[in-house]
């Protein structure tokens, strides 16, 4: 489990738009909400990219990118964002890789039953590559703006 004040794990995956992204690029000038969700166009994994979308000129005016990853691929993430005109960065970790860098691939049990899954998380990442924030096991409701408040604070 990753905590505040460690130094973020440094990865790279592709967007809704096939481009690659790699947080190196952001560092040194912004700060990073990363956050992880469980599958793109569900309840609450909607209700989060409604909001962080909601709060994004407020992120950008805190010097703050805002990006979701789950293990959808590109395509999924494109048809995502247009649907609910979505204006946050997806990354589509298909292979895992990142998803297992912060440790949010874990085993999930629902309705007595267990599966690997992704844990619902957010981590804050300030300008010099040091996670300022790291939240597990996150509900949807409000996250946003709790976010908008931690990133204002750096």
């Amino acid at each position: 489990m990753l905590e505040a004040g460690q130094k973020a794990p440094l990865i790279s995956s592709l967007n809704q738009n096939n481009e690659e992204v790699n947080l190196t690029d952001f560092q040194n000038h912004k700060n990073i909400v990363l956050y992880f969700y469980p599958k793109d166009d569900t309840p609450g994994c909607t209700i989060e990219a409604n909001d962080f979308s909601a709060l994004a000129d407020d992120f950008a005016q805190a010097n703050t990118v805002i990006i979701g990853v789950s293990k959808d691929d590109c395509a999924s993430h494109q048809a995502f964002i247009d649907k609910f005109d979505l204006k946050v960065d997806l990354l589509a970790d298909t292979s895992g890789e990142v998803c297992e860098a912060y440790d949010v691939w874990r085993l999930k049990e629902k309705n007595g039953i267990s599966k690997m899954g992704i844990v619902r998380s957010t981590f804050i990442i300030d300008k010099q590559g040091n996670l300022a924030y790291v939240e597990y096991g996150v509900s949807p409701d409000g996250h946003a703006a709790k976010m908008l408040d931690k990133v204002q604070a750096l």
